[in-house]
């Protein structure tokens, strides 16, 4: 229902109540019983014990879940026992990384206030939110929640901040008169107030015409349950590489049991070889290094100011390509600051950012002190004199206590060494209250001397009207044609710079003067006007441009009007000469394909209902982006779910944002997200590094197999010894891998596409032609110290298995680089050097410790032995380190 276009008498009688009398019991329990209570519904929660069992779901895991019953039947308990483990642990840090996710609509809940004044049967009563129904009428002033969607009936300068749910910096006069318009978005719905929503000034009465999941918050969580969640790029690949590697072992598996059957060897013993090589295919350390790698980027990514609450989402920031940005509190500082101040004399620009009191005054470019220019000092002790917002000391900054636009000017009065000291030297006698409808506050204050004046601030378009006289450095004359030429020139210099203008009067009153409003508000003295607007944060440009040399669009997604959000844009940067600006009505106006076509165009989206931000991000998604879309409010939740990853403000976000969110930046900052994409692009480097590591090593762990079965030969290693390799050696360096520093163009280069392959790149040709290698060393080592006796084949499996592992942990630091292993020093990961020394002396002590060599079939080794097996693990890594392919 459009309730904004009902007149107040026809509006009581569609909804069947006396607006003086409010519904009676019986009516509203009638309603409570026919519409439910005004609660919003929850989305079914998953159990811990589902969460649990969810982890152990991914494809990779159920393959090994498989090798280990085949490990147990064969008799292979210590591979089985091993490859459990390597579950478990998975398991348990997935689960407890995300224990506290999909919690957004019981936080919706919390929104809601507790209790609603409300007129019923004559008589005004608290009554429990959860009971309005629709045709209460209900009271609010400041400092309340609002309880259900009302359409205002009675206001008396009533102000609600709506931020949430719009996603508009500033608190909304509201009014109560009817809108003639057919479609009205939300956040220019001046008659109406919102479920979740706070008053901030003022107070007036209300009729409930939404309640519960009718609501605009309801329509929202509608939005999140019908909302789902879509798989990160990682999660995809991952999936895919698990989908390979289980093909590849059952082929494999198949291939050497035919094999060996045919060369006349038992069924059994070639099934175990075939179960030996599915191991080997299988890099079971996998899933636990990827998880492990992930929660070490997100340790580093809490030092950086963002916690994430999804381990797979940090690495999707890596890929995107698309920043859909909130503009207000993260591209800006969301405190308003004085930025120009005009009088007849002077035009200044004012330094310093929101409430720090630190700046200073410029006139043409030259600093200038306030004493030299007294009407300016003047006209901003007027300002903070009709004036309620205070600076409120925390810690080592200020904070501000009460209405933005008023903390400006407070600010800009403290620049002009205008303190609580000098105010008190004057006294508030009376007060006419801002008023949406009136636009203008004017107090009456006396000095000690009882000096009197009429202060009033307000809309300039209101005051100029009311104004006679104008103050200059000389005298006080009257108002002409030429100074409302000046004013007016200013203002609307002011305006296309996005500021907001207040201009600031006053006039001498005598002690017998009547404190009416057609008294104090006529025959003005114009003292001039402030500009002031929320400024961009410092290092939010140079962040954009570092995105942009990244690939990196960033859209500006806003509520706030378009010719603000445009200057905002403009001085970041962010739009550049032919990028477009679209109000959500348009958006609203485009079918899906129209949309498509834009899109790529568009840079600022102003005016924006939640919606339209979904709708935004799914156009994006559409045109094969990966999107990272940011938020604080009620009204980004859709779209952060909706959206590859998600972003919420840890400062100013709701706790419906946040529940919504997969990264909670802790400092509101867009700076931080262009840090979490470098994070993000280093752990996804680091991945491909350690995957090419143990694939590679797997590769040759096969063929050094399947070769020597193609010979005839004996098996060159034992399934255990192809566990220790995938879980020990393998293991730590692939794990060092993952906390490799980046390579210095990692903020240089293009997003990789969502449809691009984990072996792109030409990873997949690394991982072969090293395996290869690594396969032939180890088979050429297992021959040379083969002699064909049962006690030979135990010295030859050692000499095979040690080169092996030689050769891999040689092998890991070429997989440092997409370019050569001489390309960068191999002492900048101390991690690496530390796990290959690790793995070194492990290995020594599986080969000399004496109660070990039956379990691993290992025997003692003699220096002329390790002198054949370093010179053949070297190869495979110094002939591609030479031919840097």
């Amino acid at each position: 229902m459009k309730w904004y276009q009902y007149q107040t008498d026809s509006l009581a009688r569609k909804l069947a109540v006396n607006m003086k009398q409010g519904l009676t019991e019986q009516q509203a329990a009638e309603r409570l019983r026919k519409f439910g209570p005004n609660v919003l519904e929850e989305g079914q929660q998953v159990k811990w014990y589902m969460l649990l069992f969810r982890q152990f779901q991914d494809f990779m895991v159920l393959v090994l879940l498989a090798a280990t019953l085949v490990s147990g039947l064969l008799g292979e308990y210590i591979d089985a026992i091993a490859i459990m483990a390597i579950v478990l642990v998975n398991g348990i840090l997935g689960f407890f990384q995300e224990r506290k996710a999909e919690k957004s609509l019981s936080k919706l809940k919390e929104l809601s206030a507790p209790v609603a004044y409300c007129l019923r049967g004559n008589e005004w009563k608290k009554t429990p939110s959860s009971e309005l129904v629709v045709g209460d009428v209900v009271k609010v002033s400041s400092g309340d929640r609002i309880s259900a969607d009302l359409r205002l009936v009675e206001v008396r300068g009533l102000e609600v901040e709506e931020s949430a749910l719009t996603g508009e910096s500033l608190p909304v006069a509201k009014n109560n008169q009817p809108l003639s318009e057919e479609h009205v978005e939300l956040g220019d719905q001046s008659n109406m107030a919102f479920t979740g929503t706070l008053v901030t000034r003022g107070n007036g009465i209300g009729v409930v015409v939404g309640t519960g999941m009718d609501t605009a918050m309801g329509q929202i969580a509608s939005m999140l349950v019908s909302t789902e969640r879509i798989p990160t790029p990682l999660e995809r690949k991952l999936e895919e590489l698990g989908k390979i590697l289980i093909v590849t072992a059952l082929l494999l598996t198949l291939f050497v049991v035919v094999i060996g059957v045919l060369q006349g060897h038992p069924i059994y013993q070639m099934f175990l070889a075939g179960v030996s090589l599915a191991v080997a295919a299988i890099p079971e350390g996998l899933p636990a290094i990827v998880t492990v790698a992930l929660s070490l980027g997100v340790q580093r990514m809490i030092k950086k100011k963002a916690i994430v609450r999804k381990l797979s989402a940090v690495e999707t920031l890596g890929c995107a390509s698309v920043i859909c940005s909130d503009k207000t509190g993260t591209m800006t500082e969301n405190q308003m600051t004085v930025k120009h101040i005009f009088t007849m004399d002077d035009a200044l620009y004012v330094t310093g950012e929101g409430y720090d009191v630190s700046g200073s005054f410029f006139d043409n470019g030259n600093e200038i002190e306030l004493s030299q220019l007294p009407d300016v000092r003047n006209m901003l002790l007027y300002g903070n004199l009709c004036n309620h917002a205070k600076l409120v000391k925390k810690d080592d900054a200020f904070a501000l206590d009460g209405d933005p636009t008023e903390g400006a000017i407070v600010v800009a009065g403290r620049k002009a060494r205008i303190d609580e000291q000098t105010l008190s030297g004057w006294t508030i006698i009376h007060e006419i209250p801002f008023d949406s409808d009136r636009k203008r506050m004017t107090v009456v204050v006396e000095d000690n001397h009882g000096k009197r004046l009429s202060i009033t601030k307000g809309a300039p378009d209101v005051l100029l009207p009311r104004t006679s006289m104008v103050k200059t450095v000389a005298r006080v004359k009257p108002m002409q044609k030429k100074e409302e030429q000046a004013i007016s020139s200013s203002i609307s210099s002011m305006a296309d710079e996005a500021l907001r203008t207040i201009a600031i009067c006053y006039k001498p009153l005598s002690n017998t003067e009547d404190f009416t409003d057609y008294t104090l508000e006529k025959d003005l003295i114009f003292a001039g006007v402030v500009g002031m607007i929320d400024p961009p944060r410092k290092e939010v440009k140079a962040a954009i441009s570092e995105c942009r040399a990244a690939g990196i669009k960033t859209v500006m997604i806003t509520g706030d009007h378009a010719k603000t959000a445009e200057a905002i844009a403009k001085q970041l940067e962010l739009i550049p000469d032919k990028g477009l600006v679209m109000e959500g009505s348009q958006v609203s106006n485009l079918s899906d394909d129209q949309l498509d076509d834009l899109i790529d165009d568009i840079y600022v989206f102003a005016r924006v209902t939640p919606q339209h931000k979904l709708k935004i991000v799914q156009s994006f998604q559409r045109k094969g982006h990966v999107v990272a879309m940011t938020g604080d409010g009620v009204n980004d939740a859709p779209a952060i779910k909706a959206s590859d990853i998600g972003v919420s403000m840890g400062r100013s976000g709701t706790d419906v944002a946040k529940e919504s969110s997969s990264l909670i930046l802790l400092d509101d900052n867009f700076a931080t997200i262009k840090a979490a994409i470098h994070e993000g692009r280093n752990i996804y480097d680091n991945i491909r590094k350690f995957i090419r590591y143990l694939l590679a090593s797997n590769v040759g762990e096969i063929l050094v197999m399947l070769f020597a079965m193609l010979l005839a030969l004996p098996l060159p290693l034992v399934p255990v010894q192809i566990l220790w390799v995938n879980l020990v050696t393998d293991g730590l360096p692939a794990m060092a891998l993952g906390l490799d520093q980046s390579e210095g163009d990692v903020l240089k280069r293009a997003p990789r596409k969502p449809t691009e392959g984990i072996f792109s790149r030409g990873l997949g040709f690394k991982i072969i032609s090293r395996g290869i290698l690594i396969g032939i060393v180890t088979l050429m080592a297992f021959i040379w110290a083969y002699d064909g006796t049962t006690e030979g084949l135990v010295y030859a499996q050692t000499v095979a298995f040690s080169t092996l592992v030689m050769a891999q942990l040689i092998h890991v630091f070429d997989c440092r680089s997409e370019k050569s292993v001489f390309s960068r020093n191999p002492f900048q990961n101390l991690y690496l050097v530390g796990a290959v020394v690790s793995s070194v002396l492990l290995l020594l002590v599986v080969l000399y410790y004496e109660p070990l060599q039956p379990v691993f079939h290992t025997t003692d080794l003699v220096l002329y032995d390790w002198g054949m097996i370093l010179a053949l693990s070297a190869v495979p890594t110094l002939f591609f380190g030479f031919t840097k392919k």
